[in-house]
């Protein structure tokens, strides 16, 4: 194998290990990158999602009281939990890869059960009062998703006048959920949680796309590059060395000594031809 080939192989292996190491860091990265992205969306929506219900329970709660009976209960004007949700089905319309769930461990609304993961969740926020939030990826309903959740507690006597005893709880309420479910609530206690979910399969898919963009540039590149170094060393190295090497070859036959070397090179090839040429001297002297 000539110096041409084994420097084409050993820059191919070089190549297609830094191929390698590239497509396996961008996806890394690309992932990384995405999970953090929705890290931020979901810190936001949910904190959105947040606001709503706070807003709702601070404001708008006291002055619809203040214009209806105190039986009267209209959960889309009096409820944090209908009205975060109802906001959400909403940007759910423009967005629909996003989850949002008001899970609960007792909730007055079926459709707000926590399921077993959430309940898990929600045992979490209650064994540990100082955490404000929980984050990571699970598999749900076979498909691996991204969620972030923050807990919710009861923080004020205006919780419990719906979901503490069920005698005190307004008739209209009653009649639309029932007396069973949602109630008994304590002051201070983790009820539920909200959990935005984010499936990651389109995240994956795109650091797949890039890091494959990635890797076939490299690929390109680095084939240029090799045909590059094969010209170059066809022209600068071999093409010179089997140049000299059939003048030293006529040199060693008598033949051609009349006929000096010229080269306009200055490096390793340049060396080498001057030193064939002091040898075809040598030997046109010695001759004489």
């Amino acid at each position: 194998m000539g110096i041409r080939m084994k420097s084409i192989l050993v820059m191919g292996i070089i190549g297609l290990i830094a191929i390698v190491a590239i497509g396996v860091t961008s996806y890394k990265l690309s992932i990384d990158n995405a999970m953090k992205e929705n890290q931020v969306k979901t810190h936001i929506i949910l904190n959105y999602a947040m606001s709503t219900m706070d807003y709702m329970k601070k404001v708008q709660k006291p002055l619809v009281s203040q214009l209806i009976e105190s039986d009267r209960f209209y959960p889309e004007l009096q409820s944090g939990f209908v009205s975060a949700r109802g906001t959400f089905e909403l940007f759910q319309k423009a967005y629909p890869c996003y989850t949002f769930r008001q899970a609960t461990l007792d909730p007055l609304n079926p459709y707000n059960k926590a399921d077993q993961q959430e309940v898990a969740l929600i045992q979490k926020f209650k064994a540990n009062k100082g955490l404000k939030s929980e984050e990571g990826i699970m598999t749900r309903n076979g498909e691996e998703v991204y969620y972030f959740a923050q807990p919710v507690s009861v923080d004020n006597e205006g919780c419990l006048r719906c979901h503490g005893d069920p005698v005190d709880a307004p008739k209209d309420q009653v009649e639309i959920y029932g007396e069973t479910d949602g109630y008994n609530w304590k002051m201070n206690d983790t009820v539920a949680a909200f959990v935005i979910y984010i499936p990651t399969a389109a995240a994956i898919k795109d650091a797949q796309t890039l890091s494959g963009t990635l890797v076939a540039i490299a690929a390109i590149g680095m084939l240029l590059t090799l045909l590059g170094i094969w010209i170059f060393l066809n022209t600068s190295v071999v093409s010179p060395i089997v140049h000299l090497a059939e003048r030293t070859e006529h040199f060693s036959l008598g033949e051609n000594l009349d006929d000096p070397i010229a080269t306009k090179s200055s490096g390793e090839i340049g060396v080498l031809a001057n030193a064939i040429e002091r040898l075809r001297i040598s030997l046109v002297k010695l001759l004489k």
